[in-house]
């Protein structure tokens, strides 16, 4: 079995539920590492004490706050601790309110969240029942490796998940980040509709293993053939910008090809079709970390929980 990455209590109102929190997502990029060009030699970073040139521990290194003009507030992680010690531990509901309130662009990372032990399922189960039956989410904060989160906790299936969210000031305004957004389309009737019927051509379930992380499965390949002194064909190259004279043109010729089976389902085919050439397992964990992110507007209805 996995081992929690957290433990602490979940408490809303006067209930206090005992959690644990494991990991839900997993990454299968191959790991490579950093080597002097031209030459087998590894590249291996230190901790140096600037001053005294010598390597330091890591259990020897405190943080250190610049409060200007070259001085630093030095903390320990006991003095870090000092300040929040309950929220250390505890996952404070603050609020309840329905999933599709949250816009997507808050969620940031799923994990599960399990009982804290067998003697408190029946409190556990009481409130992912509640929160399913209610249909509700539940807003939360807690203190995890020194920083304080703010998480959405809803009923999925026979568990609770937990994702954590951006708070409101990390969140960019776009206007502020992009420049000349177009208002409203001006494209003639003709080029909408066409749109409009290309994207219901292209239009399909949503179903989290028809993905696949394809990328990585082409840099597996490249390193077999490496390895095997092999050669590998080339990615081809990404399509030009459409040229707004030829949009009918092109708009015509992607709906055809949608409702002749072609475009409509050409990355989900190349991904089902690229999925016995990955190494290792990573087909169904990625597909399970996908599904994870897209869960954020999933109903919070259970499908046949005990």
């Amino acid at each position: 079995m996995a081992r929690s990455i957290w433990s602490g209590v979940l408490s809303f109102g006067l209930v206090a539920v005992p959690v644990r929190l494991y990991s839900a997502t997993e990454a299968h990029e191959p790991t490579f590492h950093q080597f002097q060009q031209g030459t087998a030699d590894r590249i291996r970073y230190q901790r140096i004490n600037e001053r005294t040139g010598a390597e330091v521990e890591y259990s020897d290194i405190v943080r250190g706050a610049d409060v200007g003009g070259g001085n630093y507030v030095i903390l320990s992680q006991k003095e870090l601790d000092s300040v929040a010690p309950g929220q250390s531990r505890s996952l404070d509901v603050k609020a309840f309110v329905d999933l599709e309130e949250i816009d997507p662009i808050y969620f940031n990372k799923a994990y599960y969240l399990g009982p804290g032990s067998d003697e408190t399922t029946k409190t556990y189960a009481l409130l992912r029942d509640a929160m399913s039956d209610s249909r509700k989410v539940a807003i939360a904060t807690f203190v995890m490796r020194g920083k304080e989160y703010l998480a959405a906790v809803r009923a999925d299936d026979d568990l609770l998940v937990l994702e954590t969210l951006f708070f409101a000031d990390e969140v960019r305004d776009p206007h502020s980040q992009i420049e000349g957004l177009p208002g409203r389309a001006t494209a003639s009737q003709q080029e909408m509709r066409m749109a409009t019927q290309l994207i219901q051509a292209m239009s399909s379930p949503w179903e989290p293993s028809d993905y696949r992380d394809t990328y990585t499965d082409r840099v597996n390949e490249l390193i077999d053939a490496r390895r095997k002194d092999e050669e590998i064909t080339p990615a081809s190259v990404a399509p030009q910008p459409t040229n707004v004279t030829s949009l009918i043109d092109a708009l015509q010729a992607s709906l055809d090809a949608a409702k002749a089976g072609g475009s409509g389902g050409s990355s989900r085919s190349a991904s089902k079709s690229s999925g016995g050439k990955s190494s290792g397992d990573g087909g169904s964990a990625g597909s399970k970390a996908t599904g994870q992110r897209g869960a954020a507007k999933k109903s919070t209805t259970r499908k046949g929980a005990a």
